[in-house]
């Protein structure tokens, strides 16, 4: 039954990122908004869901461990393995404005997330816990987040390739986006199920169930997203969705989880928190140097091998 849920899910999910692909690129053709812009929001906000559905309902049973493990793996993958596999499809191509705001903006996140996860090790506290204060101060992130976007809307550019996207009917935009949210987080719902409980199965702590396969199912919608969007000439979107989804899951993921009950964290250690960071690093230096603010194939092959140099350290430190 559980593998049954996985490939279930897995088409769900690849059904789904296509059509909301299709229905955001029609809405910012429609509105002559940035086709990041509706990456940062739009597609980021609706491919994070199952992010907030797991971290929330995690959090609420009192197992923090997934709540911020799924956040935290789900970046890395991102970052790693969802900007590694699309480069390597198709080069991304980093615009001026990214390099300059979203990308930093990504590396604050992590920064920030690092820091309230690290009482123990700042020496201030016994254990190391995200308080509800602390999970407000991330939500005070996400306004300041959401404003910039905006404020990029209202001054935004026309999207500058815009002949390859399928114009649509307004209704037809709608049913396309809302039909594809709902394929996505219920295709990313049960596909966790059933990774879960494989893993489960095979003994293996929450804490990496939560980093591993958890953050994997969750993140497979902006996989699915990212590597679509790639494939028809839209990249902008692509890096947008993965920018706008990892700072959905830090500032308002863990903020809303936070918020509700306070995560004391037991099984993630600083090495996963400075590889989160170093995944954002990677992403900043990689579209600043080399073939400037272009993401190569090269360059996505190596965010994928140090994905998976990570995934087998985790395994092996079972």
């Amino acid at each position: 039954m559980d593998i049954l849920f996985l490939i279930g899910g897995l088409v769900l999910i690849l059904i789904g990122a296509n059509a909301l692909t299709d229905g955001a690129s029609a809405v910012a053709k429609r509105f002559r908004i940035s086709s990041l812009v509706i990456g940062l929001t739009i597609v980021a906000f609706g491919t994070s869901a199952p992010e907030l559905t797991v971290s929330l309902v995690s959090a609420l049973k009192g197992s923090a461990d997934i709540a911020i493990g799924n956040v935290v793996g789900s970046n890395i993958f991102n970052t790693l393995m969802i900007v590694g596999c699309t480069a390597a499809i198709v080069p991304i191509a980093i615009t001026r404005g990214t390099l300059k705001h979203e990308i930093p903006l990504c590396l604050l996140a992590a920064l920030v997330l690092s820091v309230c996860a690290s009482d123990v090790l700042l020496g201030s506290g016994p254990a190391d816990v995200i308080s509800r204060s602390e999970g407000l101060l991330l939500l005070g992130f996400f306004l300041i987040f959401m404003a910039y976007t905006f404020s990029i809307a209202k001054s935004g550019t026309a999207n500058d390739d815009d002949t390859a996207i399928k114009e649509m009917p307004a209704w037809r935009s709608a049913f396309y986006i809302a039909g594809g949210l709902a394929a996505l987080v219920y295709g990313g719902q049960i596909f966790v199920d059933g990774a879960s409980g494989i893993a489960r199965s095979l003994g293996v702590t929450e804490s990496v169930i939560g980093l591993t396969l958890v953050a994997g199912g969750t993140s497979l919608p902006e996989l699915a997203t990212s590597v679509v969007a790639a494939l028809k000439k839209n990249p902008e979107m692509a890096i947008g969705n993965v920018i706008g989804s990892n700072l959905f899951n830090i500032f308002f993921v863990l903020g809303c989880s936070a918020t509700i009950t306070p995560l004391t964290i037991q099984g993630l250690t600083p090495v996963d928190f400075s590889v989160l960071i170093l995944s954002a690093v990677l992403l900043y230096v990689f579209g600043l140097f080399f073939r400037k603010r272009t993401i190569t194939r090269w360059e996505g092959l190596a965010l994928v091998a140090c994905y998976v140099g990570y995934t087998a350290y985790l395994i092996m430190g079972q």
